[in-house]
């Protein structure tokens, strides 16, 4: 019989951890310019726990549905190496991010709000969901976060990553200097 692991136990075994952008990163919604560009919005503190996770030696990655330049700007700006837009199917993308990285399924994590991220969620062996997420989504995370997608999710996830691996502490004094 196999033993059910808690959240804290998978979240210790994420080497790498992927974020949707819209709905995760953002707080979903698109703003568009009379010229018909895009802007999104990004939590100032959820970039930061996406530069802790790589300051812990976990690897971060991107997948998302849309294309777009800000996301681009965003990921350079937070060290996000592997970025994947316009994908349709996101199991390709996580597919050949396995490769890329040589990372298993078992060691990733994956944070997503929406139908189009269920097939991944369900493929990694520590699955986030923002606080409001679509229920179908709650339903097969291992976790949700407290915050809406865009205002905290991602650092309360990352935050919970840090504790889980026991980086929290470590990273917290040398922020203080000591």
């Amino acid at each position: 019989m196999a033993v059910s692991l808690t959240a804290t136990e998978r979240a210790s075994r994420v080497k790498l951890m992927i974020f949707d952008v819209d709905g995760v990163l953002t707080d979903g919604g698109l703003m568009f310019t009379a010229e018909g560009d895009w802007m999104k919005s990004f939590n100032s503190m959820d970039g930061h726990g996406a530069k802790l996770l790589r300051d812990a030696g976990i690897d971060t990655a991107i997948i998302t549905g849309r294309q777009s330049g800000i996301v681009v700007e965003r990921a350079k700006n937070l060290r996000i190496t592997h970025v994947y837009q316009g994908v349709e199917d996101k199991r390709v993308a996580f597919a050949d991010l396995l490769k890329q990285t040589g990372t298993k399924p078992e060691e990733c994590g994956y944070m997503g709000d929406d139908w189009p991220d269920l097939a991944v969620m369900l493929q990694v062996g520590f699955a986030a969901a923002p606080a409001n997420s679509h229920p179908e989504v709650i339903a097969r995370a291992h976790w949700v976060s407290e915050a809406r997608g865009g205002h905290g999710a991602v650092r309360e996830v990352c935050d919970t990553l840090l504790r889980a691996q026991n980086r929290y502490d470590d990273l917290l004094r040398a922020a203080c200097g000591m």
